[in-house]
């Protein structure tokens, strides 16, 4: 079992794209730099809506050489129709939950990426998505890729994510499977090409799932998230090194008692001990989301497929990445 400690996440955040001025959503806050006060429900982490834009996300075929091809899991419930909008899912064992569909009709007769987005303490899975990938979230379903951002449980606890709070739970996970397993049963996407990022909260649940649903998810990307201290997940499926784009603002990425540059550098040397790529992006703008490397995470994300290992990006990461991300 796997958890993150009670405490190990959120936070107001609202610096935009590097350079730019310091913005929110309604009724949030920039806390950049924080302090260890535990965090208040409903405070928002996420700030307002970005202008990134990025080429068609197409995808990479698996290179079998490396890992089998990914574990895909069956639905458990009944599947409803993937459509752009909110669709509710209901996996057997646990309560049903709605999670919002980024989609067009490409995606009726285009195989994409599926990618997962876990929002911020505070903020919503209508919210964060758009802000945080923007023109980029057009590209991607033109490309007949699909984003889904999961609703959080009310019963999680003072963070959205039940492994986030602590709890053994692992709903949240399989909201996630079923989600998978829909997908590729009704719908039709690229199954080499699963993905996670998130925000904070969401960047730990991304963390968190990168090792225990390592079985499909091909690359991930983490905003203020990684690995902080007391968090020891178990990989699913060691044979496959999926690669990570980790994120982090900075000396000031540290709120509500965390040092999330900190958890950022482990989360990197952990994966890199372990034979997985793991390129670092500090950004310097403190707890926030940088919104204008979004073409960055699709371009990496569609560069590194399920298997494609080592990642083509070992001998140095694309002229267009932010020049503050390293290897």
């Amino acid at each position: 079992m796997v958890f993150v400690a009670a405490g190990a996440c959120g936070g107001a955040s609202g610096a935009s794209d590097a350079g730019g001025p310091s913005t929110n959503p309604p009724g949030g806050s920039n806390d950049a730099g924080g302090d260890a006060a535990p965090i208040a429900t409903g405070t928002p982490d996420a700030g307002a809506p970005s202008d990134a834009g990025h080429p068609s996300d197409a995808s990479l075929p698996l290179d079998a050489g490396n890992v089998a091809g990914p574990a895909l899991p069956t639905p458990s419930g009944t599947c409803p129709v993937f459509a752009n909008g909110a669709v509710t899912f209901s996996p057997s064992g646990i309560p049903p939950r709605g999670v919002q569909v980024y989609m067009s009709d490409a995606a009726k007769t285009m195989h994409g990426p599926l990618i997962f987005y876990w929002y911020a303490t505070g903020s919503s899975a209508t919210l964060e998505p758009p802000y945080a990938l923007g023109a980029t979230l057009a590209s991607i379903e033109a490309a007949g890729g699909i984003v889904v951002a999961p609703d959080a449980d009310p019963s999680a606890g003072a963070f959205e994510w039940f492994i986030v709070n602590g709890s053994p739970k692992l709903d949240d996970f399989v909201v996630a499977d079923e989600i998978v397993a829909c997908a590729a049963q009704t719908t039709g996407i690229d199954t080499t090409h699963i993905h996670s990022m998130g925000m904070s909260a969401g960047a730990l649940q991304t963390t968190a799932m990168s090792f225990l649903r390592s079985a499909y998810l091909a690359s991930v990307a983490t905003y203020s998230g990684g690995m902080p201290m007391g968090f020891s997940p178990q990989n699913e499926d060691p044979a496959n090194k999926f690669a990570a784009l980790i994120f982090d603002g900075g000396p000031t990425d540290n709120v509500f008692g965390i040092d999330f540059q900190a958890a950022s550098q482990t989360y990197q040397a952990t994966l890199k001990s372990a034979g997985h790529f793991a390129a670092i992006c500090d950004h310097g703008m403190g707890h926030s989301i940088p919104t204008a490397a979004a073409p960055s995470v699709a371009q990496f994300f569609q560069a590194n497929g399920f298997g494609v290992y080592p990642s083509p990006y070992v001998n140095g990461l694309p002229a267009t990445f932010p020049a503050y991300c390293t290897l």
